[in-house]
């Protein structure tokens, strides 16, 4: 039966530490390939947390490593540049249209059924975090989304 350890790491700079090397050392798998291993597979989310999945084989000791992705708000913050969203209403930054379409085709848990929907989903947390959308207030967006104004990106 293969053991499962769920951890969140910083991409591309995982470590022995906790929390991985204390759960994989029971294991006896060799926690420095997991670390190399996690690090390859999470280098292009440099400065966020990244969730990881571990599946070891304690027979064997081979081990799986499967990333998900960022939260939403994580990968909104890195692509206007700031390290966290407004708490006092103030805006922090603006992302383009484009940019929360690269998002909502990164994230593989959304709940819209087709892009479109999708996109409005990534704009709608941009609403709680301080972030404009093409320099507009994001509901604005998603109403101009809806009225088909911006159907030629979704093609």
């Amino acid at each position: 039966m293969p053991e499962v350890i769920k951890v969140l790491v910083d991409g591309g700079k995982a470590t022995a530490g906790p929390p991985i090397g204390p759960a994989l050392g029971p294991m006896e798998v060799n926690i420095m390939d997991v670390i190399k291993a996690i690090n390859e597979a999470t280098k292009g989310f440099d400065g966020m947390k990244v969730p990881v999945k571990i599946i070891v084989d304690p027979k064997t000791k081979k081990f799986d490593i499967y990333v998900g992705t960022p939260p939403a708000s994580a990968l909104i913050l890195s692509k206007i540049g700031v390290e966290k969203g407004s708490s006092g209403g103030k805006k922090v930054g603006n992302l383009t249209l484009k940019n929360a379409i690269e998002i909502a085709q990164m994230k593989k848990n959304l709940l819209g059924s087709t892009l479109k929907a999708q996109v409005k989903e990534i704009i709608g947390t941009c609403v709680s975090m301080g972030v404009s959308v093409e320099e507009k207030n994001p509901r604005e967006i998603q109403k101009e989304i809806d009225n088909g104004t911006y159907d030629s990106l979704f093609s």
